[in-house]
């Protein structure tokens, strides 16, 4: 049985990038797999399942801009993971906790592919119509032609 593709449009219609489905199921798993893991580690320490908690409400909130596309969700992303990643850097020199920041590292590396930085960069596929900028408007950004 053969997949329907008007199932892989987003809200406006465009076809989704299967790049940015990538990215948008590898944030899934890492917060799946903050929680797994940070539950485990927690040893029913209160503060902790509420700091594991709290990331894994962090990271399903990205999932949802991830999978926006846009190429802000993608700065955000990277941020984010960069944020992550150094974060559980720092509690694993100090704790020994590793958590999901073995999949920030793979996320980051995955969001800073130069395809996945195309994928999210939808304004060009949408064909932007606003306003040129003030470098591509040429002679009309004034009012006109110049006159001699």
């Amino acid at each position: 049985m053969s997949r329907d593709l008007a199932l892989d449009t987003d809200e406006v219609g465009l076809p989704v990038n299967p790049l940015v489905k990538l990215v948008t199921r590898l944030v899934a798993a890492q917060a799946g797999a903050d929680a797994a893991i940070g539950l485990c580690y927690s040893r029913r320490h209160l503060p902790s399942i509420i700091i594991t908690l709290t990331l894994v409400v962090a990271v399903l909130g990205l999932v949802v801009i991830v999978r926006s596309g846009t190429h802000a969700a993608w700065v955000a992303a990277l941020g984010f993971e960069s944020a992550f990643a150094v974060f559980g850097i720092v509690r694993f020199i100090t704790s020994r906790y590793v958590g999901g920041t073995l999949m920030a590292i793979i996320a980051m590396g995955v969001l800073l592919h130069p395809a996945v930085a195309r994928a999210f960069n939808r304004e060009a596929e949408r064909g932007f119509s606003g306003e040129p900028a003030l470098g591509e408007a040429g002679a009309d950004a004034v009012g006109g032609g110049a006159s001699g």
